[in-house]
């Protein structure tokens, strides 16, 4: 076994890679670029080796640079997590010339399977079924638009050395396909440093449903499972889980061996995952194989019992698989949130920023993973689990030159639906401030009725979310026990600020018992009736909510039992009330005497300010290009400028037509949120 191994990543996975390495005895060397000098990944590992500036084509995914820095620490072995170079046969090759082992599948299976374009002719020649599409190289915009019509609308374009959701555009159009062409290009280049394109069918309704794979040195080959990834958003996916709500045990055994079969074709070792498209007949089609760990790992991890890393690293030394194809069972239901910084409310676009508040929920051991890999057999009947894989901590800058993804949070129960209100309570309790995230959306997702019931496709976001995400509207339901608890809240505040100004000895009979709560647009008269061991809420209809909670004024974060059910709310204090967070919704919640709330309604509401003949910059990025040019008229949807974020390129459009008076700035500038990039007349 390995005695040192360097982690040619960073962030989550190079985090979740050491947590591993740590419990085996291996000790780990942590690769950096400037503007990760204080990253986790950094200060967890044993040795830290600096490779260069910020942006990834100068640091991360320079093969010579991250070869320095395996010389010079003497590791044994890399593990390149994902993205990056895990899926890079020249780092491979150059590993292998220096006598270090790869944590990951051999030079010829990357190049077979991990290039695209490759894989899909191995997969057909293997008489797998394939989605329709052109696997040759295309030269330019206009073949990308020819090849597009010979295929048939929609068509989906994608990076050959693609992942993670960068470089793939759909297009509908002969205009869309010009436009994704050029963009999946860039985005290929600076992601992977190979700009080849490719162009497919784009199969409508269908969901994604990929297989875990692992196999050794030895001829032996296994899958564990599948995991449900259709809940995605620009081709990334979003929401995780294993296993699939849709797949019966027949359907799972096929593509299970038939996965376990291509693998084998190109003598793969190591884990590795399959990508099928599923339609709602239960026919698979391949879509792609990715040699290497992917994102979503935990979820099978935690219904296996299987530590994924620690297998890859004892398949790179030459062990056997322990682990036989009848070993592997399905252990309850896991499900993975991925935490990114972005601002649903701004169309998920980027944010950036520093983390100034970033508390995870506690970690809690139980289904057959622990939180450190541990097996721990079958769990206490009723007991859920939830773990974060993180790689950022309170106080930390999310940078504007890698991925977004802040953590990815998991719950485990023995069912789908204990599952699922596990991780309802893990989202309410994800404290995160400074950055824009999409906790609110996660929430929503998680009480949609179609994820609820299992029946979505990756068209699930765009079909219901179509305007983008608005927010949480709380049910009424849900309103009152919400107001229930804002009251019992206030009137503790109540009694505390009057203690504290020394008014009277008997402090509680001069807080009132009646005020009227509003939220939502709605107001609510309620009667507060308040012992030692929590408070009454009665409201004007004669309703009743018994409210218990240890909160304390001050906390961020409180924990209530409202009506005999639990509720956790986010809160910040304002004027007059609390800012409450809670299942997606966010509100400002005043708590008021009947008198202070017969004033408040009187009181006018101020007016935002008009901002419509100015393109204000939705995100912190670069413009990349200007498409117009002052004194011009544009057309409603007609592109003006591009911006770059996060590896990312966004199009800005024209709301409607007009004619741009002023444009305030230019190609290379760097820009902040709302700072205006041209106006109107």
């Amino acid at each position: 076994m390995f005695d040192k191994i360097l982690i040619a990543n960073r962030g989550e996975i190079a985090c979740r890679v050491i947590k591993t390495a740590r419990k085996m005895g291996i000790k780990t060397v942590a690769v950096y670029s400037d503007a990760d000098k204080n990253a986790l990944h950094v200060e967890m590992a044993d040795e830290a080796i600096h490779i260069g500036p910020p942006p990834a084509n100068q640091s991360y995914i320079v093969i010579d640079k991250v070869m320095e820095a395996v010389r010079a620490s003497g590791a044994q072995a890399v593990h390149p997590g994902y993205g990056f170079l895990s899926e890079n046969s020249k780092f491979a090759e150059a590993l292998e010339a220096e006598g270090v082992a790869f944590i990951g599948p051999p030079k010829g299976a990357i190049e077979a399977m991990g290039d695209k374009i490759t894989s899909k002719k191995i997969a057909q020649e293997a008489d797998v079924s394939t989605v329709p599409g052109y696997m040759g190289l295309i030269e330019d915009a206009e073949e990308a638009v020819k090849i597009s019509n010979e295929i048939g609308y929609p068509v989906m374009i994608k990076a050959s050395a693609g992942g993670g959701g960068k470089g793939m555009r759909i297009a509908w159009t002969d205009d869309e396909a010009r436009e994704g062409f050029q963009s999946s290009k860039n985005e290929a280049a600076s992601s992977f440093g190979d700009d080849r394109i490719f162009i497919e069918k784009f199969v409508t309704q269908p969901r994604h449903i990929e297989i875990q794979v692992l196999c050794d040195t030895h001829g032996n080959g296994i899958y564990l499972n599948e995991r449900e990834c259709s809940i995605q958003r620009r081709n990334q996916k979003v929401v995780e889980e294993a296993p699939s709500p849709f797949l019966d045990e027949a359907t799972r055994r096929a593509m299970g061996e038939q996965a376990v079969a291509l693998a084998q074709a190109v003598d793969y070792a190591s884990a590795g995952t399959v990508e099928f498209i599923v339609d709602g007949d239960k026919n698979f089609y391949f879509l792609e194989m990715n040699t290497r760990l992917q994102v979503e790992h935990p979820v099978t991890e935690l219904i296996t019992g299987v530590d994924l890393v620690e297998q890859m690293i004892r398949v790179a030394a030459g062990e056997k698989l322990s682990i036989s194809q009848q070993d592997v069972k399905i252990d309850g239901w896991a499900i993975e949130n991925r935490l990114y910084a972005e601002d649903p409310y701004r169309g998920f676009l980027p944010s950036i920023g520093r983390l100034t508040r970033y508390r995870p929920p506690q970690e809690v051991a139980a289904g057959p993973l622990l939180a450190d890999g541990k097996w721990q057999g079958e769990a206490p009947e009723g007991a859920t689990a939830v773990r974060n894989d993180t790689g950022v901590f309170e106080g930390g800058e999310i940078s504007m030159y890698y991925d977004p993804m802040i953590a990815k949070l998991c719950t485990w129960a023995p069912t789908r639906a204990e599952a699922i209100e596990a991780m309802r309570v893990a989202l309410d309790s994800f404290e995160v401030e400074g950055i824009g995230h999409n906790l609110p959306f996660l929430s929503a997702v998680m009480d949609h009725p179609k994820f609820i019931s299992g029946d979505m496709t990756t068209a699930f976001i765009a079909e219901e979310y179509p305007d983008g995400f608005q927010g949480v509207t709380l049910d009424g339901d849900s309103l009152r026990r919400v107001a229930a608890a804002a009251a019992a809240m206030y009137r503790v505040a109540e009694i505390r600020r009057t203690r504290v100004s020394g008014r009277m000895d008997n402090h509680e009979r001069k807080v009132g018992e009646n005020w009227v709560v509003t939220l939502q647009g709605e107001a609510f008269a309620v009667t507060i009736d308040a012992d030692k061991e929590g408070s009454t809420v009665t409201f004007d209809d004669g309703a009743k909510l018994r409210v218990t909670s240890d909160w304390t004024p001050g906390d961020s974060l409180a924990r209530l039992d409202v009506g005999g059910a639990p509720l956790v709310l986010k809160v910040d204090k304002i004027t007059a009330g609390y800012r409450l967070r809670s299942r997606g919704a966010d509100l400002r919640v005043h708590v008021r005497t009947p008198r202070q709330a017969e004033l408040a309604a009187l009181m006018p509401e101020k007016q935002a300010a008009d901002t419509s003949k100015l393109l204000l910059c939705p995100m912190p990025g670069m413009v990349v290009k200007l498409d117009v040019e002052a004194g011009q008229e544009v057309q409603e949807g007609q592109a003006l400028c591009t911006i770059e974020a996060m590896k990312m390129e966004n199009i800005l459009r024209a709301e409607r037509k007009g004619v741009v008076s002023r444009i305030n700035a230019g190609a290379g500038d760097s820009l902040a949120v709302d700072d205006v990039i041209m106006e109107f007349e």
